[in-house]
């Protein structure tokens, strides 16, 4: 079984042929070299190969006639950052080509170390004696312990560093000399440029309180939670004043001029069919950052429109800012020999600072449960009216949320369907999830794990109340929700379960340059019994790669079931699943 979703768009190229663009270049030959890699040595020289997905090109390197000029000086740079300072080099040239003779000679290696610190920056200097002395190493060093001491609150550090360096006796002396001064706290916040929007509202995102520990976190967190409003164009927040040892901020921003923000896209999914996605949104909606969202999905099995209203910082209290969201729509979705049709809307208040983030709601959903191929088209089946408040709480502590490389995440969701009447749902559903993120050098371990149950008090549920497994933040050798109540190791039913687990293990690791290759393990529990969590399980593994972009790493994964490798599926997805 497989699920292979394809998503197309149109884009507008210039008509420039590939020919036109190409550059006068020469082939290039490198000899010599024993310590440093040729690789090394080509990507100094911005020496161009072929790519590896170009696979069908000639590897031949070649370099840009115009860099050739610059090759003694471009050397003479990449050899002194690597401790090579003696290095020598001959260069030959002719119509066609370029030749390099390299003597590396001896490195200049690190003689002493000196450090008189009352902070510990022992991490941060990792190297040693006899070690070979690269400036970039000890320039990456001291920004690192400047960086932590900052982290950490010392605004009135007084760091003295310097390096020895004698090429003739090929050795280097290190002084590392650092006093950490008083801890600092922030000052007042001012704002500039916010125009249409509260002065309430952008400091409903200020985390950098005045009388707090002064920390580059909380300026970073302030500057993300301040994107998070999508309602400036840019946002400058300036912690360089220091008055004896409290930091004012100065935050400066500018409103969007195209506050209009339109996606849409044309693809196909071997599970839906051909299927259309088209999104609207209006940013700063009247004003205060409210963001307005129009949203249409539309497939032969699945057709969804929906409207979403924000309002940040709709109130305060004794300066807890709390949020405001309206969420409503119409959705029509096809499962395996039925169909259903809901109507919904949703209220819900948030609030969130730090790692922190809370948010309670109440929602109302109409539904309408109609087979599939029944003698009598059109007649309804089921029909659930649904009341129910419901509570979310997260703690997140990872370093980045597009792409994190340290850190955990834990969360937990509560929803009580209300008994109004004898006829209605009364039931709990629960679900709780924790990830866990460590790096270690360049590769990542990440681990996640999803537990949920469903108390049935009275009266039945529709299907989609139910847990499912499959897809990107499920099992990946699956599509998405494809995975019902199991009932072994490669088989399971279409009917949603009661109870679910789903446990996954991750490892990324470098590839080249912003390409990361991965390897997984899914692993999937679900159960028709209410908080019964033995039971078979479907285990999957795969292999993906990433290429990480600014708004995250974008991915491939390929799964398959470790007992039946004839189910199998391949995932493209945007963002990452830990």
């Amino acid at each position: 079984m497989r699920n292979i979703v394809f998503v197309f768009c149109t884009v507008s190229l210039l008509g420039v042929a590939e020919e036109d663009l190409q550059v006068q270049t020469k082939t290039i030959e490198i000899l010599g070299a024993t310590q440093i890699s040729i690789d090394e040595i080509e990507d100094a020289l911005d020496i161009k190969t072929r790519d590896w997905f170009r696979f069908w090109r000639d590897s031949t390197p070649r370099i840009n006639t115009e860099l050739i000029k610059s090759l003694p000086q471009t050397l003479k740079s990449f050899f002194d950052s690597a401790g090579y300072y003696n290095a020598t080099y001959t260069i030959g040239e002719n119509n066609s080509s370029v030749r390099i003779l390299i003597n590396e000679n001896e490195p200049v290696k690190i003689s002493a170390i000196l450090v008189e610190s009352d902070y510990d920056i022992a991490p941060f200097i990792k190297y040693k004696e006899r070690d070979i002395f690269k400036p970039k190493q000890f320039i990456e060093s001291k920004n690192a312990i400047i960086a932590k001491l900052l982290k950490d609150g010392y605004c009135s550090y007084d760091m003295d560093t310097k390096a020895y360096v004698d090429i003739e006796t090929n050795k280097a002396d290190l002084i590392y000399k650092l006093k950490k001064g008083e801890i600092c706290t922030f000052g007042d916040t001012t704002i500039k440029g916010a125009n249409e929007i509260s002065d309430a509202i952008v400091l409903s995102r200020v985390e950098a309180l005045k009388g707090e520990q002064f920390s580059t976190e909380k300026i970073k967190t302030t500057y993300q939670r301040l994107e998070d409003l999508e309602a400036f164009d840019s946002i400058l927040i300036n912690a360089d004043r220091k008055i004896y040892n409290v930091v004012p901020i100065d935050i400066t921003l500018a409103l969007l001029e195209n506050p209009y923000y339109f996606s849409g896209g044309v693809g196909y999914d071997s599970y839906a069919g051909p299927r259309v996605q088209a999104q609207l949104v209006k940013r700063n909606f009247f004003g205060n950052a409210q963001r307005l969202i129009l949203t249409g999905n539309y497939s032969t099995i699945e057709q969804l429109y929906d409207i979403d209203f924000f309002r940040p910082s709709l109130f305060n209290y004794k300066n807890y800012y709390f949020d405001l969201g309206l969420n409503g729509g119409y959705s029509n979705l096809e499962y395996e020999g039925f169909k259903e049709e809901k109507e919904y809307i949703k209220a819900f208040a948030a609030y969130q600072f730090d790692k922190l983030f809370l948010k309670a709601g109440l929602s109302a959903e109409n539904i309408n449960i109609s087979v599939l191929d029944a003698p009598e088209p059109g007649i309804i089946y089921g029909n659930f009216l649904l009341y129910y408040p419901y509570f979310q709480v997260t703690y997140d502590a990872r370093d980045d949320r597009l792409n994190p490389k340290n850190g955990y995440y834990l969360s937990g969701y509560l929803e009580y369907g209300l008994p109004y009447s004898a006829d209605a749902s009364d039931y709990i559903k629960m679900l709780f999830e924790a990830r866990g993120i460590y790096t270690w050098n360049n590769i990542t371990f990440a681990a996640v794990g999803k537990m949920g149950t469903i108390e049935m008090i009275s009266n039945l549920l529709p299907e989609s109340k139910l847990f499912f497994g499959g897809g990107s933040f499920s099992n990946r050798a699956y599509g998405y929700n494809e995975i019902g109540v199991i009932n072994s190791p490669v088989e399971h039913s279409v009917e949603g379960g009661l109870s679910m687990a789903n446990l996954t293990f991750e490892l990324n690791y470098p590839i080249k340059e912003d390409i990361y290759g991965a390897v997984f393990t899914d692993n999937t529990m679900i159960n028709a019994k209410s908080y019964d969590f033995y039971s078979d399980i479907i285990t999957s593994a795969g292999i993906g790669i990433r290429y990480i972009t600014p708004v995250g790493p974008l991915k491939l994964d390929v799964g398959t079931n470790v007992r039946d490798t004839s189910k199998y599926n391949i995932q493209f997805q945007l963002g990452q699943s830990f």
